[in-house]
Order: C-alpha cells, then sequence, then structure tokens
C-alpha cells in the first residue's frame, strides 16, 4: 500500500523537493539528513567532487540527475560534457534549474532515460556518478551493469545509496520509502559489490556512514583484470 500524498519519482514526490533542500540548507539540513540517516551529508559533497577533479573535454553521466544535487561537484568554466539523465522530466527540469542557479548550463545537456536501458554507446563516459540513485532503480543488478557499460575502461562508477542490510535502525526509513513509492527493491551491500564485480569493475569500495552507503569502483582497463 502506497502512502498517500506523497508520489512515486514519474509524479511530482515530496521527497524531490526536501531532499535538494537539506542539501542547500546545511545548518539545518546536515542535522535532519544525521538524524534520518546517521550519515552526514559532508561525504555527499566529497563524492561529488570527483566531478571537479576532471579535465576540460572529458564525459560524465549523472543518474539518476533528480533535482541537481550532483551538479555542486561540477566548476564553472571546467569544459566537461555533463550528461544528466533521469526518467523523469521533471527532475531534469530541476536539474537544469540548479544548473542555471550554479552557473554552468554551457556544460550541461538533459536526457529522458531509463537506468535499464541506458541510450548511450558502451565506454562512452569517463566518469558515472549515482547520488541516492541505486536504491530507487526497480533493477538495481541491470541497473549496475548498464552504468558500467557505458564507462570508458580506467573510468570510475562512484555514488551512495541506502541498503538493505545497515540494521534495524534504518528499516523504518526502508519502510516509509518503499511504501510512499521513492525506494526500490534495494539491494544488500554484498550484492552491490557482487554485481560491480561481475559488471567488470575492480577496486570495488563500499563503505557505509549510518543507513547510508558510499561506493567507488573502477572499470577494468582489460577482461584480463576483471
Amino acid at each position: 500500500m502506497r502512502l498517500p500524498g506523497l508520489g512515486g519519482w514519474h509524479e511530482d514526490p515530496v521527497w524531490s523537493y526536501v531532499y535538494p533542500w537539506l542539501v542547500e540548507h546545511e545548518r539545518i539540513g546536515g542535522p535532519a539528513w544525521r538524524a534520518g540517516t546517521g550519515s552526514d551529508l559532508a561525504l555527499m559533497r566529497e563524492t561529488a567532487a570527483e566531478i571537479g577533479t576532471l579535465p576540460r573535454g572529458a564525459r560524465v553521466l549523472d543518474v539518476p540527475a533528480g533535482s541537481g544535487v550532483a551538479l555542486r561537484g561540477l566548476r564553472p568554466g571546467q569544459g566537461i560534457d555533463y550528461v544528466a539523465a533521469d526518467i523523469s522530466a521533471t527532475m531534469l527540469a530541476r536539474t537544469r534549474a540548479a544548473a542555471t542557479r550554479l552557473g554552468v548550463t554551457d556544460q550541461v545537456t538533459t536526457a529522458l532515460a531509463d537506468v535499464g536501458a541506458l541510450p548511450f554507446a558502451d565506454a562512452s563516459f569517463d566518469l558515472v556518478v549515482s547520488l541516492t540513485g541505486l536504491h530507487c532503480f526497480p533493477d538495481p543488478r541491470r541497473a549496475i551493469g548498464e552504468m558500467v557499460r557505458v564507462l570508458a575502461p580506467g573510468a570510475a562508477l562512484t555514488g551512495s545509496s541506502l541498503f538493505t542490510d545497515t540494521g534495524p535502525r534504518y528499516e523504518p526509513l526502508r519502510w516509509v520509502g518503499t511504501r510512499a513509492g521513492i525506494l526500490g527493491p534495494m539491494c544488500s551491500t554484498a550484492e552491490a559489490v557482487t554485481w560491480l564485480r561481475e559488471s567488470g569493475c575492480r577496486d570495488v569500495d563500499l563503505t557505509l556512514h549510518g543507513g547510508v552507503g558510499y561506493f567507488h569502483a573502477t572499470k577494468a582497463a582489460t577482461q584480463d583484470e576483471s
């Protein structure tokens, strides 16, 4: 049964307003995020900061782009090709608005896309970022496979997610999110690590911080490395 008035991702969920507000208003949002997830918003910024280390001409895929939270890692004038993909046209409109506020619209294009069947060529991105996204996807294993597929050899997939094995303290958070239609079936940390490796990644790191896991994996440069 879905909780009334909250909306799923194909609609305009309340959470899509709350989440970016917490990120943008850290004095209030930081303690609220910590109380709800046991994690620190600074880790979200640190994950997005990898975007700002890429050289001119690099390509980045942000999926799901949502309200453009990961855009805070993109530097004005950096000269990269930043593709923001999401299944929701409403979310992409918010991403474009965030790009305007941050002065990076010249580097950002948006794409209406399903992470389970990304409309991009193999090995076409130098970084894939998925902040608080994996737990939303209806098929997280397939999503991981697709995100790794579009990575160039030696490139990284990085992001954050809720996981199913973070203990009873975070069970109410998962319950509410699932009933609200904003969380999918999710997966355990062990499953995510296994699927990343099966998809061809090496140097897989997944670290839990409260109820949120932060992951970083590098696509093998050759078949023998994976």
